[in-house]
Order: structure tokens, then C-alpha cells, then sequence
């Protein structure tokens, strides 16, 4: 059975879509069968990988108002075996509207994925910066959450709020949810806020760190225009490396 990760932040600009494209296209190099879910209306997700959001055909919208199902949504991801995507675009912004009076709301995509689920080792959500009806759904369908930190002085801001709304789902809807652990992203060396903002996250965080790293990096940034995930825009940087390194660590954290 596919294991599934929502990657939240509900704090803006914090590598969370970086993340969830790369760690995504990183696990799929390594032989995984991945599928990248974007749930969120800004659907950068999804251009990041090269899919033309705003000529969509289907996408998550059309899935969760039933209008679809999940296989005829999903798109291969060209130049990068094993990884799909359900793409977005601006349409799911409508979505928690047209939602409200749909009876078990925080379940629809849960019970859509249940169809899917075991033909991938990972299925990644990448959730909008926001703690909203779509970030329910992706932790109602989740089996863990994974919090990037950006490496700055109010990197600890908004982390309590996610924590107790992760315990919400876990109470209400989602028992079996966890924390899967926090990413430190944007980290500059040559700083001491960075290394600073890291041991006062190890220090007073009571949840699970991952050992790597993800650098402030050019490269890293540059990739989205292109609609390419790192490993591919320029499989040698220091974006690209970090990215291997993490997806290492999630799969050796799954076969403990």
C-alpha cells in the first residue's frame, strides 16, 4: 500500500511546493512510483512540472466535484519516469463553495484515492498555504504530514496552529495521522539567522527533524520557469543533491 504524505505549511513562501516537486521527481529517480496530487489553486505543482495549467482538460477540481474520475485527470510527467501528477489550476478556488453542502466534505478525496492508492509507493500532496477545507482533505487522506521550515526569524510562527490542527484531524476525522517530520529550506551558510533558526527548531520543536538540509539556491529557484524538478534542470547543484538526500531519508525512514 502506497504511503501518503501531505506536505503543509500554511505560512507562504517556505519551499513547500519546491519541496513537494522535488522530493516527488527525487523519489521517482530512485525507482519509486510516485504520484504528486497538487491541491492547491495556485496550481504551481503543476506548471513547475511542465503541465500548461490553464488548459487543463480535467484536474483535482473536476475529481472532487465528481464530475471525473481520478485516472482520467492524472498526467504522466514528461522526461521523469514513475511520477504523475493530478493537476490544479485557478478552478479549485471555487471548490470550498461549491463543497459546503456535500456530506462528508473532508472525506472526498480520501475515498477517491482509495481507488488509486496501491498502485504507488508514495503519493505526495503538495497543500495550499492556507488552513482551509483542501488542507483538511489532504490530512483527512494522509498518513503524515511534512512541515518545510524556511530558515528565518519567524520560522517557529504559525508551526503551533498547524501542530493543533493536525491534532484536530487526528481527534475528528484522521486517527491514524502523524507528523512525519520538518524540513529545514532556505538555509544560507553564510548566515548565522540559519544555523541560529535550526537549533532553536531542534531545541523547542517537540516533533521529528530531518538531517537534511535544503539550501537558499539559484538554480533551485530558477527550475520552475522551466518546468523542470531540479534533478533534471541541473542534476549537479546543491538543490539537486539535497533533494536525492531527502528523498534517501524518507525511504530509509519507511523501511525502518
Amino acid at each position: 500500500m502506497g504511503r501518503i504524505i501531505a506536505i503543509a505549511n500554511q505560512k507562504g513562501g517556505v519551499g513547500k511546493t519546491t519541496t513537494a516537486i522535488n522530493l516527488a521527481a527525487c523519489l521517482a529517480e530512485a525507482g519509486k512510483k510516485i504520484l504528486l496530487i497538487d491541491c492547491d489553486p495556485q496550481g504551481n505543482a503543476t506548471s513547475g512540472l511542465g503541465i500548461d495549467k490553464d488548459h487543463l482538460e480535467n484536474s483535482i477540481y473536476e475529481v472532487l466535484l465528481d464530475e471525473c474520475g481520478i485516472r482520467q485527470a492524472m498526467r504522466a510527467v514528461e522526461g521523469v519516469e514513475n511520477l504523475t501528477v493530478l493537476p490544479s489550476n485557478v478552478n479549485l478556488a471555487g471548490a470550498e463553495v461549491e463543497l459546503l453542502e456535500v456530506e462528508d466534505k473532508e472525506y472526498i478525496l480520501s475515498n477517491t484515492v482509495d481507488y488509486i492508492r496501491d498502485d504507488y509507493d508514495y503519493i505526495l500532496i503538495d497543500c495550499p498555504p492556507s488552513l482551509n477545507i483542501l488542507t483538511v482533505n489532504a490530512m483527512t487522506t494522509a498518513d503524515s504530514v511534512l512541515v518545510p521550515i524556511q530558515c528565518e526569524y519567524y520560522a517557529l510562527e504559525g508551526i503551533s496552529q498547524l501542530i493543533h490542527t493536525v491534532e484536530l484531524v487526528q481527534e475528528r476525522l484522521n486517527p491514524d495521522l502523524t507528523i512525519d517530520g520538518v524540513v529545514f529550506t532556505m538555509y544560507d551558510a553564510r548566515t548565522n539567522l540559519s544555523a541560529d533558526v535550526v537549533a532553536s527548531v531542534r531545541e523547542n520543536l517537540n516533533t521529528k527533524v530531518y538531517n537534511t538540509i535544503i539550501p537558499r539556491n539559484v538554480r533551485l529557484a530558477e527550475a520552475p520557469s522551466h518546468g523542470l524538478p531540479i534533478h533534471l534542470y541541473d542534476s549537479r547543484s546543491s538543490g539537486a543533491e539535497s533533494y536525492r538526500n531527502l528523498a534517501r531519508e524518507v525511504i530509509e525512514r519507511r523501511d525502518i
